[in-house]
């Protein structure tokens, strides 16, 4: 983005003015020179005219006018509230950090824990929902809990799998797909992780199967596996594609974008 830069010039202008003087000149009277035969001496005599004595004397009385105090009084104005759609749990599972069982444990879930509704995911039917038991959200499926209130008037949201935790492996390496008629597969190289934090690897892929676009998600539960064949066929708007996430018991690493073939 371009920055419009202004340049402001400033012209100062400066009068110097001389202070004016008033100048005071001696101007010289000649007068005529009187006859020796005759002085004339005038006295002249100055009668001081009596003063007058002028009294005014003006009281300014202030007059002080009270201008009444307006006091504001707060007006309250009452907030709608949304009430969030109430679940609880009428079958043991488990809830997880995304929309699909596919996706890492969370917590453990038992018959009569309850929670509110947060979001729900567009490309499936699993519920983000924020437990009374628990300080975090997570993903349940809508066939273990009882729903009360409306959950389509909750947002959809999308799952941030870097939020989660962090994956001290970094991504696959060396991620190829090849394609056999309808039949796509995907490779990459082990990731060696250690026994106790290896969670394998997952694949979040969008695919064309039967004329429908779908979404697909599929885990492998260590780092041996690694090779995955997935249908694919023609006959989508949408073209197919995919990303692959190493795993381990802390969260996932960033994604691989798949070439799809």
């Amino acid at each position: 983005m371009k920055l419009a830069t202004g340049l402001i010039i400033g012209l100062l202008f400066t009068s110097a003015c001389k202070p004016l003087v008033a100048e005071q000149q001696a101007i010289p009277i000649t007068l005529a020179t009187p006859t020796k035969t005759s002085t004339v001496q005038l006295t002249h005599t100055f009668t001081s005219a009596p003063s007058m004595t002028g009294t005014n004397t003006k009281t300014n009385t202030a007059t002080v006018t009270i201008t009444p105090t307006i006091t504001e009084t707060a007006t309250i104005t009452s907030t709608a509230t949304f009430d969030f759609p109430e679940v609880t749990v009428h079958t043991q599972a488990h809830c997880r950090y995304g929309p699909s069982s596919a996706y890492l444990h969370a917590a453990d879930l038992y018959p009569g824990d309850t929670g509110q509704v947060r979001g729900r995911y567009v490309n499936s039917k699993w519920l983000h929902v924020k437990f009374d038991k628990l300080n975090y959200w997570c993903w349940v499926s809508p066939s273990v809990i009882d729903i009360v209130g409306d959950i389509s008037t909750v947002r959809f949201i999308e799952p941030n799998l870097q939020s989660i935790g962090s994956n001290m492996y970094g991504p696959p390496q060396n991620v190829q797909a090849t394609r056999n008629g309808d039949q796509v597969v995907i490779s990459w190289s082990q990731m060696n992780m250690t026994e106790d934090k290896d969670r394998g690897y997952f694949i979040e892929a969008w695919v064309c199967q039967n004329g429908a676009y779908l979404w697909w998600t599929i885990s492998f539960p260590d780092q041996y596996t690694t090779s995955y064949t997935v249908l694919d066929q023609d006959g989508c708007a949408y073209p197919s594609s995919g990303v692959i996430y190493t795993v381990e018991k802390h969260g996932y690493s960033q994604p691989v974008t798949i070439l799809w073939p």
